[in-house]
C-alpha cells in the first residue's frame, strides 16, 4: 500500500488542488474552486447538488481538463488527460453512478483493461489468486468468478471499492460510496477506510450523510455555487454549521412538517410472490389514500424486487395486487409490463438513476415527457408547444437548475437529475408512486425539497410506497414502515412506535 516517500517534501499535502476553473456552455461550473488533502486523511468534500464536487473530481481524474488553475500530487503539478493516466500516477476514483461489464465476472471487471498474462493469454488463476488478495486485505467475502450483473447494488459497489484499491492508489475519491449500504456494510466500509488512512493513503470522502461525516473525515471541503466556501476541522463542526454552509442559509429542520392525513385503503398486496429467484415471497399488505408507507430492510432483504413486481417488471409468480377506484369499487390488477402499470396508475422511480432512470444523453425535456408522450400525440404529430410547456412546468416546480430545456441529461447534477425523473412521473398523473431510494445521493438541500413534494402528493390523495436505506428518513417523512427481511414481509409498525431499534429487529428476523 501506498507510503509517503520521503519526509522532506516539501508539501504535507498529497493533493493541491488550486484556483481551478471550469466553464460548459451556459454554466461556470467552477469558480476559482480549491481543495489540499493531507497524506493519511479522510478529507470530506460537501454542498447541494450542483455546487461542483463532482467537477472538481472530475478534473482531478482527467475526464475534464480545467481551464484554469494548478493540480498538484506530491508538490508536483500534474494534468491528466484521461482516467487512465490518473489511475497510473496513483488518483483512483469510486464514481456514484457505477460504471461495470455486468454481463462479466467480478475479477474481470477489477482487472479489465490490465489483465495478468501468460505466454500471450490471458492468466486467470493468476486474476483470480490476485483478487482473492484484495478481498482478503478488505474483508469482502464474494466469489471472484461470479458474474457482477447477478449481485446487489450494495455488492457491486464494494467491488468498485476494490477495484480502485487494487492500484496501489495513494489518492482515493469516493463519491458517495454508502449511498446504497445497509448499516453492516457501512460498518465495513469504514473499517476499509481506516485501514486505507493508516497506511498513508489520502482519501477524499463526497456524501451528503452528516452523521457519517462528522464521524469519519477528519477534514471537511465545503462548496456552493462551483466556489470553495471554507475547510475546517470535522471535529469542529457541527451539522447545522454544515449545512448553513452549504445552503447559505439555516435549515433548522430535516425534515417538513407532517400534514398528509392517511384515509380509506386505495392498494391492497396480497400474497405476493415474484417468479424468478431472488425475489419477494408472500407479502402482503395495504396502502391508504394519501398515506406514506416506508419499505426498511438490509441490503438482500428484496425491497426493490417488490416494488419492481408490483409494477410488472418483474414476473409474478403467485398473489394479488388490488386496486380501490375513487368510487369504492375493487378491481384486481395484472401489471405484466410497465406499460401495463403507467395505464394502470402507477409510477416509479428506480434505484439507479444512471441505469435505469435517465436517458443521459437526450434532453432535459426528452426525459421529463418520455413516460406521457402518446399524451402529446395530435392528428399524428408531437404537440411542441404542450412539449415546451409541460418540460418548463417540470423545471419551475421541481426547481431544476438547467442552462435550457436542451440540455443533456448527463450535464445535470445527480439532485437535478432526479428532480426532471420525479417530474415525468407526475405529469403522467400517478395515483400510486413507487419510490426506491428517492433521495440517495441528494443534498441536504434538495432531499428537503423532495421531502416537500412526497408530503404534497399525499396531501393530494395519492398513495405513496418509498423504499429507504436512511432510518431518520423514513421515521421523518413515513406514516407506517413495513420491515422486509430475506424477500418477506417481517412486520409494519406505525411511525409513532418504530425506533431504529426495532426496525433493525425485524430486518434480522428472517436472516
Amino acid at each position: 500500500m501506498f507510503k509517503k516517500e520521503s519526509d522532506e517534501l516539501s508539501s504535507e499535502f498529497v493533493l493541491e488542488m488550486i484556483e481551478i476553473d471550469k466553464t460548459f456552455p451556459g454554466v461556470k461550473a467552477l469558480d476559482h474552486a480549491q481543495l489540499k488533502l493531507r497524506y493519511g486523511s479522510v478529507h470530506a468534500l460537501m454542498g447541494e447538488n450542483g455546487a461542483g464536487k463532482s467537477t472538481l473530481m472530475k478534473c482531478l481524474f482527467g475526464i475534464y481538463r480545467e481551464d484554469a488553475g494548478e493540480i498538484r500530487i506530491e508538490g508536483k503539478k500534474v494534468f491528466f488527460e484521461n482516467p487512465e493516466q490518473a489511475l497510473k500516477n496513483g488518483v483512483a476514483m469510486v464514481h456514484q453512478e457505477l460504471n461495470q461489464v455486468l454481463q462479466r465476472n467480478i475479477m474481470e471487471n477489477i482487472w479489465l483493461g490490465r489483465f495478468p498474462e501468460k505466454n500471450g493469454f490471458i492468466d486467470n488463476r493468476k486474476m483470480y489468486d490476485d483478487t482473492m488478495d484484495v478481498f482478503k486485505s478488505l474483508e469482502i467475502n464474494a466469489d471472484p468468478r461470479n458474474i457482477i450483473g447477478k449481485l446487489s447494488v450494495a455488492e457491486r459497489q464494494m467491488v468498485e471499492i476494490a477495484k480502485a484499491v487494487s492500484y496501489n492508489a495513494k489518492i482515493l475519491v469516493l463519491d458517495e460510496p454508502t449511498s446504497s449500504l445497509a448499516e453492516q456494510e457501512v460498518e465495513h466500509l469504514f473499517r476499509i477506510i481506516k485501514k486505507l488512512r493508516d497506511e498513508g493513503v489520502g482519501i477524499i470522502y463526497i456524501s451528503h450523510k452528516m452523521e457519517e461525516i462528522l464521524r469519519i473525515s477528519d477534514e471537511v471541503t465545503i462548496m456552493r455555487d462551483g466556489q470553495w466556501i471554507a475547510t475546517e476541522k470535522a471535529e469542529d463542526l457541527t451539522i447545522q454549521e454544515i449545512v448553513k454552509l452549504m445552503v447559505g442559509r439555516d435549515l433548522t429542520n430535516r425534515y417538513p412538517p407532517k400534514t398528509n392525513v392517511p384515509g380509506e385503503t386505495m392498494l391492497e398486496v396480497k400474497n405476493l410472490s415474484g417468479r424468478y429467484m431472488p425475489t419477494c415471497q408472500d407479502v402482503s399488505f395495504d396502502l391508504h389514500r394519501g398515506e406514506i408507507l416506508g419499505i426498511a430492510g438490509l441490503v438482500g432483504s428484496r425491497r426493490t424486487e417488490l416494488l419492481e413486481t408490483i409494477f410488472g417488471i418483474r414476473t409474478r409468480e403467485s398473489g394479488e395486487v388490488i386496486l380501490r377506484n375513487e368510487a369504492g369499487e375493487l378491481h384486481p390488477v395484472k401489471n405484466k409490463s410497465s406499460r401495463d402499470a403507467i395505464s394502470n396508475g402507477f409510477a416509479m422511480i428506480t434505484e439507479e438513476r444512471r441505469a435505469t432512470g435517465i436517458f443521459a444523453g437526450m434532453s432535459v425535456t426528452f426525459n421529463a415527457i418520455i413516460a406521457n408522450i402518446i399524451g402529446y400525440v395530435k392528428r399524428g404529430f408531437l404537440s411542441t408547444k404542450r412539449i415546451a410547456g409541460d418540460t418548463q412546468w417540470v423545471i419551475d416546480t421541481m426547481r431544476v437548475k438547467t442552462p435550457s430545456h436542451k440540455t443533456p441529461m448527463r450535464s445535470l447534477s445527480g439532485g437535478n437529475q432526479q428532480k426532471v425523473i420525479i417530474g415525468r412521473w407526475l405529469l403522467a398523473k400517478p395515483e400510486i408512486l413507487l419510490l426506491d431510494e428517492p433521495t440517495r445521493g441528494i443534498d441536504v438541500g434538495s432531499k428537503y425539497e423532495i421531502y416537500q413534494l412526497i408530503i404534497s402528493l399525499a396531501n393530494e390523495g395519492k398513495g405513496v410506497v418509498m423504499v429507504s436505506s436512511e432510518m431518520p428518513e423514513l421515521l421523518g417523512i413515513c406514516d407506517r414502515i413495513a420491515v422486509m427481511s430475506n424477500g418477506r414481509l417481517a412486520g409494519i409498525l406505525d411511525r409513532s412506535e418504530a425506533t431504529q431499534e426495532e426496525i433493525l429487529t425485524l430486518a434480522a428476523k428472517y436472516i
